[in-house]
């Protein structure tokens, strides 16, 4: 088929779906995209209530450029570099500032723990080149390709594969590379940026520090969802058509060529199709497939999330935007969510309180919570008695490290457990991130972008690769458009 005349249909709405469709409407395809929410989005959404507004998912922005260069310049919106990344505050009382800049960062670690400024700055300078090794191949490229991987310049890069140190933890070598196990559990818990457990996952993982201290945290100036409405606007100035509320309910497969989808009880004609929706719920619903599903199901899932969203009766000076308190036992904790499925009794606390950025989002002298624990993925454990036993973990964890009574400060609550995730977003078993990383080969294992026997089938999102999280999103539609864009100019 020629894909120059070829239209497209996009499944799914999420930021990796909209940032596709922008892309291919760019190179001139006619696009349209179907969401079974009513809303677009994905994973990033937002909830009001009681005159608060809250980021109902990802509260973490780096890699700007990943959107910026999908915009017209008079969509760009604005976002800070944040000067704090995040607050730390462990159990014996330490609380450690992580400042953006690495220097200050250096010193603040010195202060607190004794471990030298050298000692910080060489790990940073260390993830630095594992990034630099790693994401021309692992991250911006469709490496289930060999002509993509098979470049002289990533050819180069695998022969330093020693140098990234897959085949230790990352725990291992945040314990060489510190002796205060405080530090080690701050730069252990970057494994759970994509839901992995940092006893097992590969210590290349350590990238993401690089990330946030080096190319720098950020934060849209009216909140997350800022994101998600500017590619909206940025879509529909560019022809493409959206149909909410419009579940597609397979694709059309004849003689083995791919020839459109099914939706509300039509089949439309499409030349391309690209699915941003679970790999699972694609393979189990849209195209059945035993083989690839079994598969599939035998990759171990990364984490979910447990979230409250309290409206705070009164304002906190000590806490910033990003807060973590850290729990005593960090290697039970991680053994509770990957090996028992549950959650342990001290858990790590995250407080993200966007109305330290956005005044808006809360009223006058309040604030808004959401509070987040990492969780395993749902195969069905009584979350109704674990939600209840892991609030009180928290407000007893957060009252005594903060010298606060907050249960009279809670104005409303709302909680987002594994299933409602799953419910709301079509992630297998609530899954964040799709499968974990706990595996030194775990990013082979994801499910390519594309289908060597269904040409014009493309996949992106969280659970294919790249991977989870909102830049690995962004660059799995960069890699599709890549490929759709290399098809029609031959």
């Amino acid at each position: 088929m020629n894909q120059k005349r070829s239209k497209v249909a996009v499944i799914g709405a999420g930021i990796g779906g909209l940032a596709t469709a922008i892309r291919l409407a760019r190179l001139g395809i006619p696009v349209e995209v179907f969401e079974q929410a009513a809303y677009p989005g994905g994973k990033i959404r937002e909830f009001r209530q009681a005159g608060f507004r809250f980021d109902k998912g990802p509260s973490l922005f780096t890699l700007p450029d990943l959107v910026d260069e999908l915009l017209d310049d008079d969509l760009k919106f604005d976002y800070r570099k944040l000067e704090v990344i995040t607050q730390y505050f462990f159990e014996d009382g330490t609380q450690l500032t992580a400042f953006a800049d690495v220097d200050r960062f250096a010193e603040e670690v010195e202060q607190k723990t004794g471990i030298p400024v050298s000692g910080v700055l060489d790990y940073l300078k260390q993830a630095e080149r594992i990034y630099q090794l790693t994401a021309p191949v692992f991250i911006f490229n469709a490496f289930h390709r060999l002509q993509k991987l098979l470049t002289w310049d990533n050819l180069k890069r695998l022969l330093q594969f020693f140098r990234l140190k897959a085949f230790s933890t990352l725990h291992q070598i945040n314990v060489k590379a510190f002796p205060d196990s405080r530090l080690v559990q701050l730069f252990d818990r970057y494994a759970t940026y994509n839901g992995s457990n940092p006893y097992r996952t590969p210590g290349t993982l350590s990238v993401i520090s690089h990330l946030e201290h080096q190319l720098g945290a950020y934060f849209p100036k009216q909140g997350m969802y800022q994101i998600v409405d500017s590619l909206m606007e940025q879509a529909m100035r560019l022809g493409v058509q959206f149909h909410f509320s419009t579940p597609v309910s397979q694709l059309v497969v004849r003689s083995g060529q791919l020839t459109g989808i099914r939706v509300n009880g039509l089949e439309r004609n499409f030349g391309l199709v690209v699915s941003d929706i679970d790999i699972h719920q694609f393979y189990s619903k849209l195209l059945p497939d035993k083989r690839r599903l079994e598969k599939i199901k035998r990759t171990e899932p990364s984490s979910s999330a447990l979230i409250f969203y309290w409206g705070m009766k009164k304002r906190f000076p000590k806490l910033d935007l990003h807060n973590i308190f850290f729990s005593k036992n960090y290697k039970d904790e991680f053994a509770c969510l990957f090996e028992t499925k549950t959650i342990s009794n001290d858990p790590t606390v995250y407080v993200f309180i966007s109305s330290k950025e956005v005044k808006t989002d809360a009223p006058s002298g309040m604030e808004n919570w959401f509070v987040m624990v990492n969780a395993p993925a749902n195969v069905g454990q009584d979350w109704t008695s674990l939600k209840t036993e892991v609030r009180q973990s928290i407000l007893t964890k957060l009252n005594r490290l903060l010298d606060e009574q907050l249960e009279a400060h809670i104005l409303f609550e709302e909680v987002l457990d594994p299933v409602k995730i799953e419910d709301q977003t079509g992630s297998f078993q609530g899954a964040m991130y799709g499968p974990s990383s706990n595996s030194p080969f775990a990013a082979f294992n994801r499910h390519a972008n594309f289908r060597r026997d269904l040409p014009g089938l493309y996949f992106v999102g969280g659970s294919v690769h790249p991977g989870g999280g909102i830049p690995l999103c962004l660059s799995s539609a960069k890699i599709v458009a890549e490929m759709v864009e290399e098809k029609m100019k031959r």
